[in-house]
């Protein structure tokens, strides 16, 4: 017996992968589509709805971006109308303000109208000569040189005016100067009595002299020093008056100083 008859003899399965693909692809294709081509398809889905929701966050922000430069471009008319209308009044007070300056330049000041009203001018009258046959009667009444009598007159009102001037100004209360002095009184000792001291210092009286409040401040090694506050009129009372009167009372005071000197 040959080789190939040997061979077709044995009971082999040689073309058995052939069959395996066959059942393979009949189970797959009773069963639905493989787990590889599952996959492939979810991850196609997947893609397609990313692409989806891309496509629809685009759209929304597109959207939204639209709306803001609509709302800004809102709000800018109302920024240019509120501009025109500050602009609108401004032109309008410009105006009145030109006119109100047109009317004062054209109106006189109102010093020198009042000026004019207080003095006026009045003229000398003179007629006048005509040419012809007049009598010397007529030559006898030119007065060339003016009237006496207005010349009175003017003078008369002016010093009724001088006077009226001169008796208002003497109305008015006249400006008194005075000043605000702080004293320092010091003792001899540490046993003078200090309120004795200051009685002795306010019953210095003059006119224009007004004392303040007082206090007692130390100086050192128990000694204290009176220190009092005065007003005074400047054409009235002096500083060297007031030390003058004070240091006469030479049991209790041993020396004046001025702390302070102040106008009003």
């Amino acid at each position: 017996m040959s080789g190939l008859q040997c061979l077709a003899s044995e009971k082999i399965w040689f073309d058995k992968h052939c069959f395996d693909e066959a059942e393979k692809r009949f189970y797959e294709g009773a069963n639905g589509p493989s787990t590889q081509q599952q996959q492939v398809k979810t991850v196609l889905q997947q893609a397609k709805g990313r692409q989806q929701k891309r496509q629809h966050r685009n759209s929304s922000s597109h959207a939204g971006g639209d709306q803001e430069l609509v709302s800004r471009m809102k709000s800018l008319e109302l920024e240019n109308q509120t501009l025109h209308k500050v602009v609108e009044e401004m032109r309008a007070a410009l105006q009145k303000l030109e006119s109100r300056v047109v009317v004062l330049e054209k109106s006189p000041a109102p010093a020198a109208v009042s000026h004019a009203q207080a003095a006026p001018v009045k003229a000398a009258p003179v007629k006048q000569v005509e040419n012809g046959d007049d009598d010397d009667d007529d030559d006898d009444d030119v007065d060339l040189f003016g009237s006496d009598e207005d010349d009175e007159e003017a003078a008369r009102i002016k010093q009724e005016r001088i006077d009226a001037y001169a008796a208002k100004k003497s109305k008015k209360p006249a400006l008194i100067a005075k000043s605000s002095i702080l004293l320092d009184v010091k003792p001899w000792d540490d046993e003078t009595d200090m309120a004795k001291l200051e009685e002795c210092v306010r019953s210095v009286q003059m006119d224009g002299l007004l004392w303040g409040a007082a206090k007692l401040l130390p100086v050192g090694y128990g000694i204290k020093k009176l220190q009092i506050n005065c007003v005074v009129e400047d054409d009235k009372v002096g500083t060297d008056i007031l030390e003058e009167e004070i240091t006469k009372f030479e049991d209790f005071v041993q020396s004046v100083d001025v702390a302070a000197f102040n106008k009003i």
